[in-house]
């Protein structure tokens, strides 16, 4: 069945728009209240959020639907998502919730869940929650109204369970490390894992006002981090998002490390420990480069449609550990049960101290394709690809190309554009027909 709210990742859109209100937000906690209770007798839910000014607001109004089902209530706070996930199945919650819009801007929010088991809650309970929110909204009883509390030692929880993710004996000391926590919801935990590991740690993105999440900083926008790595000389750099569940790395020089190179060595470093089972997802937007480079390792690689969920769906039916996006999101199932940013960093960093390699180093094994992404914003919902000038730019594009690139369109689960993207051996061509296909989907869009 069609889905009314739920996307390929959650629920989002702009705070004050329909599905993004309190009201609508009270109404999916009382419906998931109740479908949670329906399956396991009673209900426990975890909420957690990111940074964003209106996830008060929309705490508020989870808590009170949650508890008019009669499920009791367990406040995180601000808390990445990946932590959310964990403390979910360690503290046997029948689910978590999480308040964020991610690497949007924060005039977006969103919801997302969790199952007990800190994975994305099935398709199957996202329908009957949108079935029941349909339906007329009934209190419980003052006697059978559920509770709330608040979590007050989660960081901590969370904190040891990402320094866990690699050896008791491993040492970050003499690293120094420039960190970006985007302002977001890793900005109380993410420096104290890699301090305690023994890195010097530089941390900005650290000051939070509910209005400055993905500000021109974190995983999205790392140009200030790069600038930082270089001039205060630093072995690397961290840039995560704002839920915490993407991160991108910037080596000694200042150029970017992003999520398929980050695959790639820890793809690699799994291979030379002997650890590696299975091979490696990616996605149709994964580079040439990180295909061609785990064929030249033996390393099986397979592309999903790309979105988390399709990742995880992927290695799940091929009993793969290791899978992800080029915008770095991970999942390493052998360490956590969803996409997390600190603990992905922490493999790089593992491999780095174990293989006594530079994170330049690392990277320079895998040899990307030039590759030019442009978003086209879309005014109203058609299918380009059905559109003859589309059609014909992109024809024209694959000729030039021949077997030495590609061409994708798609558009975006999580924002109204359409994403274009070319890839090939020669840059500037590569941009070229980008922007000759772009131009063409928006005078589809525009027409």
């Amino acid at each position: 069945m069609a889905r009314k709210y739920f996307g390929t990742d959650g629920i989002r859109g702009r705070v004050g728009e329909a599905p993004i209100t309190p009201d609508f937000m009270m109404r999916l906690g009382w419906a998931a209240g109740k479908v949670f209770a329906s399956h396991s007798g009673d209900s426990r839910v975890l909420i957690g959020k990111d940074t964003r000014i209106s996830g008060y607001m929309f705490e508020s109004a989870l808590e009170a639907g949650l508890s008019a089902a009669g499920a009791d209530v367990m406040l995180l706070g601000p808390m990445p998502t990946p932590g959310i996930a964990y403390l979910t199945r360690t503290l046997h919650c029948n689910a978590g919730i999480v308040i964020s819009a991610s690497h949007n801007p924060f005039d977006d929010n969103g919801i997302k869940f969790f199952s007990a088991e800190g994975t994305k809650l099935p398709d199957e309970v996202e329908q009957q929650i949108e079935t029941v929110i349909d339906t007329p909204m009934v209190t419980n009883t003052s006697a059978q109204l559920g509770k709330a509390m608040r979590v007050k030692d989660a960081d901590g929880r969370y904190i040891e369970f990402c320094k866990s993710s690699v050896p008791f004996s491993l040492t970050l000391n003499g690293l120094r490390i420039i960190l970006d926590c985007a302002n977001g919801a890793t900005y109380h935990v993410a420096p104290s894992v890699y301090t305690e590991l023994g890195a010097s740690v530089t941390p900005i993105g650290i000051q939070p006002d509910g209005l400055n999440i993905n500000l021109n900083c974190g995983s999205t926008k790392p140009t200030i981090l790069q600038q930082a790595v270089k001039s205060q000389q630093a072995d690397l750099g961290i840039a995560l998002d704002g839920d915490g569940d993407r991160v991108i790395m910037v080596d000694h020089t200042g150029e970017l490390v992003d999520g398929d190179e980050l695959l790639f060595i820890i793809a690699n470093e799994r291979i030379r420990n002997g650890s590696m089972h299975g091979g490696v997802v990616g996605t149709l937007m994964s580079n040439l480069g990180l295909e061609h480079a785990l064929s030249a390792a033996n390393i099986p690689f397979a592309r999903a449609k790309v979105g988390d969920r399709y990742v995880m769906e992927l290695m799940q039916s091929r009993q793969w550990q290791i899978g992800g996006e080029s915008s770095g999101h991970i999942i390493c199932l052998d360490r956590t049960t969803t996409g997390d940013g600190i603990i992905s960093s922490l493999q790089i960093l593992a491999a780095m101290v174990t293989s006594g390699k530079s994170l330049y180093e690392l990277r320079s094994a895998m040899h990307k394709y030039p590759q030019t992404l442009l978003n086209v914003r879309m005014v109203k919902p058609i299918d380009v690809q059905i559109h003859p000038r589309v059609q014909q730019a992109v024809r024209a594009a694959e000729t030039c190309l021949a077997d030495h690139g590609r061409v994708l369109l798609r558009p975006s689960g999580t924002e109204p554009v359409v994403r274009v993207m070319v890839e090939g051996r020669d840059a500037a061509q590569v941009q070229q027909l980008a922007t000759e296909i772009a131009a063409a989907v928006k005078a589809a869009v525009v027409g």
